[in-house]
């Protein structure tokens, strides 16, 4: 295995020194799977006194020193290098009692969670591969290292770090591991808000998220209640072919891998359970869902402490998602100046995706969306106008014309409309020509 030689001269500044120093962890796992590895592990027998010694003349960052863990900066790389240690009991399901160092490799690796990820390596020794990890990594195996159950009660959020290796990676989680992660998913609850969200986005955007979301849908409804009810919840219409969370997965997997847009492709349908209805012909309806999905979603996404921009665009998404547009220059650019840019294509994302989850007959919508992205291509090469900031006249322009206060607003506001609408060119002499002839129309009296 070929490491990077800037990378390696962390391990051989330690060895240098005297001290054993292993690659480990992702690091490694990643190297065996010709996968760019972005962030260095190392594993040590210095302790973190003797490792701050060792790189003295570097930046060193000590935010994880009371784990034994040092950063060091080095060419211009980073690497976390940890002490050999040993855990005792774990007190809350995530922190242990005490971390004490052993001098033991072999220890070290034996508190890992996955075999995956207890493989170590240097050029000296060569690939250490103590419990298997390299034919885990041949088979696409995620498993735990001993006994499946004691590893997630001694930190529950390796349940969902095990749900987000075999998403991202595409590994089946092994039988007995997976029986513990149904098993034990109730120890969530003692897992931060903060760190749920951090890997649930990790989760959603892996390539294999749809079968981690039907196989293990509940433990994503302990740490979402917001999505219970879709499993197998029967849609009774003649549009879809799947039950709700089948339809939710589809779209999931038809969709780019951006938080956001998985995000809402996992929320746009959540409320429908609660908005199902029959009617006489026994044909399935879900009135106002969307909007139910979105004060859903926000309340999710509130709880998981999620970011503004993040919480506000997902919401957003979620309520307008089965919005219709016409394929024509001004409604696009109406939906343009309603929603911006990249809510405009991130909508277009999901209704796409959306469609793909539908019936195969319907799939034919897919050439709609195609025409809406030429459209909005056409408008944005063309710069047209569709919001204010690109109208050719401004509020000085009007106050020349003889207009003052609210009166401005409103103009430049009918004026935008109307360029919207075609109903006149986006050019001063014509936009001025046109307001003086449409005073009446705007009531500027009552402004």
């Amino acid at each position: 295995m070929k490491i990077n030689s800037k990378a390696y001269e962390f391990v051989s500044m330690l060895e240098k020194a005297g001290y054993e120093a292993y690659f480990v962890g992702g690091f490694v796992r990643d190297m065996l799977m010709h996968n760019e590895a972005y962030d260095i592990d190392i594993t040590t027998n210095a302790s973190p006194d003797e490792i701050k010694k060792v790189f003295s003349g570097f930046t060193i960052i000590e935010t994880g020193i009371k784990h034994g863990t040092v950063t060091v900066i080095l060419n211009e790389m980073s690497a976390e290098i940890t002490t050999y240690r040993c855990d005792g009991s774990y007190y809350d399901n995530r922190h242990p009692d005490k971390i004490s160092f052993c001098g033991s490799l072999k220890e070290d690796l034996l508190r890992r969670d996955f075999r995956i990820n207890a493989i170590a390596f240097n050029e000296k020794t060569g690939i250490v591969d103590l419990f298997g990890g390299i034919s885990d990594i041949e088979n696409k195996i995620i498993r735990c290292i001993g006994k499946p159950r004691e590893r997630f009660k001694e930190d529950a959020l390796r349940i969902l770090r095990a749900l987000r290796f075999s998403s991202v990676l595409g590994f089946k989680i092994e039988k007995e591991t997976s029986e513990a992660i149904h098993s034990c998913k109730y120890l969530l609850k003692n897992i931060s808000f903060e760190r749920i969200f951090s890997e649930l986005k990790k989760i959603l955007c892996g390539k294999n998220i749809k079968e981690i979301i039907l196989n293990y849908i509940d433990v994503f409804e302990f740490i979402l209640p917001e999505l219970i009810g879709m499993n197998g919840f029967d849609q009774h219409n003649f549009h879809h072919k799947y039950n709700i969370l089948e339809h939710t997965a589809v779209v999931m997997e038809n969709i780019e891998p951006e938080p956001v847009l998985r995000l809402a492709a996992l929320f746009h349908d959540c409320g429908k359970p609660e908005c199902f209805s029959l009617d006489e012909n026994g044909v399935g309806h879900f009135y106002s869902h969307a909007s139910l999905s979105a004060s859903k979603a926000k309340k999710a996404l509130l709880r998981l402490k999620s970011d503004n921009l993040t919480l506000l665009t997902v919401e957003k998404l979620v309520k307008i998602h089965d919005s219709p547009i016409e394929e024509s220059e001004s409604s696009v650019r109406k939906k343009l100046n309603r929603y911006g840019e990249f809510l405009f294509d991130s909508l277009i994302k999901l209704q796409r995706a959306d469609t793909l989850a539908l019936a195969d007959e319907f799939h034919n919508r897919l050439k709609h969306f195609d025409k809406l992205e030429q459209i909005k291509n056409k408008i944005m090469e063309e710069n047209q106008c569709f919001s204010l900031r690109k109208l050719d006249v401004n509020g000085d322009d009007l106050i020349k014309e003889g207009l003052s206060g609210r009166q401005i607003g409103k103009a430049l506001n009918f004026l935008l409309e109307s360029v919207i609408e075609g109903k006149v060119k986006n050019e001063k002499k014509l936009l001025i020509e046109f307001l003086k002839n449409k005073k009446g129309q705007l009531n500027f009296e009552k402004a």
